[in-house]
């Protein structure tokens, strides 16, 4: 049985439990789902939003790709992977992995791989939004995403 990988890049938000569903539900042989989700955080206070772009069709195939080595290297029955764009505000939702597998331990090592992966890999790119109404810089790539990454390696 060949698994594909659901992937999105969306404006709209996301239902996680739907998305939980979709993937489990009366699927053979699954034992373990895995979420993440990540949240805009609000930097204590200070940031109103996240203007997120992306490169259409290259951040489509990052992530795919990504998926097809998780499902691969870890034995998933079922991956998703959604990540938004556009103007989203503290608190609302960024981005959903969804890992499922017949053990716990392949679903929480593939939800980390793809997360992992998308941090530093995937064309996206976020610009901050503050409170105060001021629109700062693009946020820089962090080294601890890359050490992440590199554990997989």
């Amino acid at each position: 049985m060949t698994v594909i990988p659901t992937i999105r890049v969306q404006h709209e938000d996301f239902d996680l439990q739907a998305e939980v569903d979709r993937l489990s539900k009366g699927k053979a042989g699954i034992g373990a789902v895995v979420t993440f989700s990540g949240l805009c955080r609000d930097e204590g206070g200070t940031l109103a939003a996240l203007e997120l772009e992306h490169y259409p069709g290259m951040a489509e195939a990052e992530m795919r790709r990504i998926g097809d080595l998780a499902i691969t290297r870890f034995g998933l029955l079922g991956l998703t992977a959604i990540h938004r764009y556009g103007k989203i505000a503290a608190g609302e939702n960024i981005v959903l992995v969804v890992a499922a597998a017949p053990h716990r331990q392949a679903a929480f090592d593939g939800a980390s791989f793809v997360m992992d992966f998308l941090k530093t890999a995937a064309p996206f790119w976020k610009k901050e939004h503050g409170k105060d109404g001021a629109t700062g810089n693009w946020v820089a790539a962090k080294d601890a995403d890359d050490t992440a990454r590199d554990k997989w390696k």
